[in-house]
């Protein structure tokens, strides 16, 4: 039987917490384990329930997401957290990504792109559509100036890593990658293996705002 993958649900609307129990429950492999209303609540659920992805709104009453996402990463560490929210903004998104969260759905793109985003965290990755980090690097040009000017570790990194881990961070699949540079999905796995053991990095997230901090791409590949 596969393994089934342990949800709690943070959203203080219950209509849509009922949709979405609905829709995770109908999946072979998730089960929704329990609910909270506001981030302060969520406390008291998660640090009950311990489950493997925490579904998490930003705007609620008592305490936001974004606050409650500190506290929660101290009473559950390995919960992965997950935010669903209909703010397309990123500002948002930037704090998520600082705070560690695991990955930043869109409400309205939910049906099409939640249970990816749930099984990728799931399973150690980040999510994060491909247009939010283009507008993060849009957002934040690359410096100019000398070469030598970037932290040391980009150096550590060879140019088809280099061109691995710009593919990675614009949201782009390990098929996808394959194709593009022409190598097996196996090598470009073991690429991204090498890249983040390199970096001492562990998700995608972390790889964005790697990208993002040492301006690793240029105007047109943004």
């Amino acid at each position: 039987m596969t393994e089934r993958i342990r949800i709690v649900l943070v959203d203080d609307h219950a209509v849509l917490r009922a949709g979405l129990t609905a829709l995770l429950n109908a999946e072979a492999d998730m089960v929704v384990i329990g609910e909270a209303g506001d981030g302060a609540a969520s406390m008291r659920v998660v640090a009950a329930l311990q489950p493997d992805v925490v579904l998490l709104d930003i705007n609620m009453p008592m305490m936001s997401g974004l606050e409650a996402m500190a506290e929660l990463r101290k009473i559950a560490p390995k919960s992965r957290i997950l935010i669903l929210t209909m703010h397309d903004d990123q500002t948002y998104l930037r704090q998520v990504l600082a705070l560690g969260g695991a990955g930043y759905v869109l409400k309205q793109a939910a049906d099409s792109e939640l249970l990816t985003a749930i099984r990728t965290v799931y399973h150690g990755g980040a999510f994060l559509h491909p247009s939010h980090a283009q507008a993060l690097f849009a957002a934040n040009p690359t410096p100019a100036g000398n070469p030598a000017t970037v932290n040391n570790d980009v150096s550590l990194l060879s140019e088809r890593e280099l061109e691995v881990l710009k593919l990675v961070v614009l949201g782009h699949s390990n098929k996808e990658i394959a194709e593009m540079l022409y190598l097996s999905v196996k090598t470009v796995e073991t690429y991204k293996a090498r890249i983040m053991e390199k970096l001492d990095l562990k998700s995608r997230a972390s790889l964005v705002r790697f990208a993002l901090k040492h301006g690793l791409l240029k105007a047109d590949e943004r």
